[in-house]
């Protein structure tokens, strides 16, 4: 009965209101010449097709936004929200890779084989190059395509570079993180390199220390001063904040001298920045003729991590963890072309709607082979109506580090519990093996010099627990496992888990390779495979076998 009334809840839109005007900001991340308050010139009728500009945030926690009650200031994301449409039931996944993997294909890790962890610098690996990818569809109705930050899905081969995967443009980096000043990364002792890049080239020139989301909102300028606002844009913003290394220019710590956490005091400063750099790029809309017809989305590639300043409460667990901490973003749709300004959509929506959402909107086609997990969620976003999505497959990870006392027994002979999976039905999510760290991380454990474990709130389940059962839209802080109360919903969950599980491919994750040291390759990350060397190395073995014979 609970359920069945927060089910109905659920398809209120709760309003809210903006305040003050774009050009009562100014200066500061990535500040463009000339008057930026707001003044649109005259372009013409806009095309039908709209602008897109995706901003995705990375590691921001989940309460780590002025509308989620943080103490760190956000007005400009607080703005855009407020006069678009919030996004209260929105998921992504756990880790940068696998989020922005599902992103440009609209598929699930499960589908593209980049089911465990994410992409290392060292491996050679990437986002499997049978799959179409997000900028390419957009290119094939007409649209200019440039990515901006950090790409993080590979780079071992030259055919898996942006620049390949179907963006026009690329300025930003290759690895999961980085210095924001140097651009230099070093994955383990011994193993460092440069990781800027215009391109498909390591971008040398625009090494002159600038704070990399200054810098990137520079470029994002640069790009749409350039640009007809008449032809349609995608513009991929992947920032490099708030991740580690905890970086952020003097100025930005003004406002949070009072906080005594140092990593949560360089989180806030980071934040801010990045939230001054992203009302520069709305500026920058408005100004060079795009606002009217663009559809901004504003998303975080994965829950926060408190050890790194990051703040998810009230919601349990943090980056890495299929606990909602990890999982349920910060989200948002700005757009003049939106129905319901100013609303809350609490419909569930995952990072792979994006991919068949904005194809839709850009009049393009999707392929009937392709087989997607993502669906069309506009009119549920920009009307109000119901989610056309159900369940979300938060993951089935085969090769994480098993669960000790997991069983098939545990699984009722559907599903062996030992293996590390989540999933999520209706109001329902079904977590089996070890989903990862899972305390509540309060605001007061940031209260000393260092985050303070004894703040934190804890549950010791009984020993060999491998399945949590939980209803959500009830109990969204994971509260209340129950899963013994339950055990008919479990199997249903498990038997959708082993549907899932037959659909998936191989896992990749191949082992390092010495080839990728960036001393081999001019002190830059950067692909290090030849194809060429291997085929006349195959040239060279089938030839070997015809003097044989």
């Amino acid at each position: 009965m609970v359920a069945a009334v927060l089910a109905g809840l659920s398809l209120l839109s709760l309003l809210t209101c903006g305040y003050l005007a774009w050009g009562s900001r100014r200066g500061g991340a990535g500040e463009a010449p000339g008057n930026l308050l707001g003044e649109e010139p005259a372009a013409g009728a806009p095309r039908s097709q709209p602008h897109i500009i995706f901003i995705l945030a990375d590691d921001q926690g989940f309460r780590d936004v002025g509308y989620h009650g943080s103490e760190i200031r956000t007005p400009t994301l607080d703005k855009l929200a407020a006069e678009g449409v919030k996004l209260e039931n929105y998921y992504v996944q756990p880790m940068c890779t696998p989020s922005r993997s599902q992103l440009i294909t609209g598929k699930y890790q499960i589908h593209t084989g980049l089911q465990h962890s994410i992409i290392r610098p060292t491996q050679p690996n990437c986002l499997p190059l049978d799959n179409v990818t997000l900028p390419q569809k957009l290119k094939e109705v007409g649209y200019s395509t440039h990515m901006v930050g950090k790409w993080h899905l590979g780079f071992y081969r030259r055919e898996c570079m942006p620049t390949q995967r179907g963006f026009d443009s690329f300025f930003g980096s290759l690895l999961g993180s980085g210095d924001y000043y140097t651009h230099f990364k070093c994955d383990s002792p011994g193993i460092c390199g440069y990781d800027l890049y215009e391109n498909n080239n390591a971008a040398w020139d625009h090494d002159n220390g600038i704070y990399s989301t200054q810098m990137y909102t520079q470029k994002v300028q640069q790009i749409l001063a350039s640009h007809n606002p008449r032809k349609p844009i995608f513009l991929y913003i992947a920032y490099q904040a708030v991740h580690s290394p905890l970086q952020a220019p003097g100025r930005y710590f003004e406002h949070y001298r009072s906080i005594n956490n140092i990593n949560r005091r360089r989180y806030a400063a980071m934040l801010a920045c990045l939230d001054e750099a992203i009302n520069n790029v709305t500026l920058a809309l408005r100004k060079y003729g795009y606002y009217e017809n663009s559809i901004i989305i504003y998303s975080s590639d994965n829950g926060g991590q408190p050890m790194a300043g990051g703040s998810n409460w009230p919601l349990r667990g943090s980056k890495g963890t299929y606990w909602e901490g990890g999982i349920r973003a910060v989200g948002f749709v700005h757009s003049p072309l939106l129905k319901n300004k100013g609303s809350v959509c609490k419909e569930l929506v995952h990072i792979t709607d994006w991919f068949p959402t904005l194809i839709t909107l850009a009049e393009g086609q999707i392929d009937e082979d392709i087989q997607l997990d993502g669906y069309d969620v506009w009119e549920t976003i920009s009307e109000g109506r119901r989610s056309p999505r159900v369940d979300i497959l938060h993951n089935i990870d085969p090769i994480y580090t098993k669960a000790k006392n997991g069983s098939w027994a545990a699984g009722y002979g559907i599903w062996n519990t030992a293996i590390q999976s989540a999933i999520r039905v209706n109001h329902w999510k079904l977590l089996t093996g070890n989903p990862g760290y899972s305390d509540w991380v309060p605001p007061q454990a940031f209260s000393n010099a260092g985050t303070n474990r004894w703040h934190n709130e804890r549950v010791s389940w009984s020993a060999g627990k491998t399945v949590w059962l939980f209803n959500i839209t009830a109990d969204p802080y994971e509260r209340v496992d129950l899963s013994a109360r339950h055990p008919e919903v479990v199997k249903q969950l498990l038997r959708r888990l082993s549907q899932f599980n037959k659909t998936a491919v191989p896992v990749r994750y191949p082992p390092k390779d010495p080839r990728s040291n960036p001393k081999l390759n001019g002190g830059v990350w950067g692909p290090w495979f030849k194809e060429d060397e291997k085929k006349k190395k195959s040239d060279k073995s089938k030839g070997a076998n015809k003097r044989r014979r």
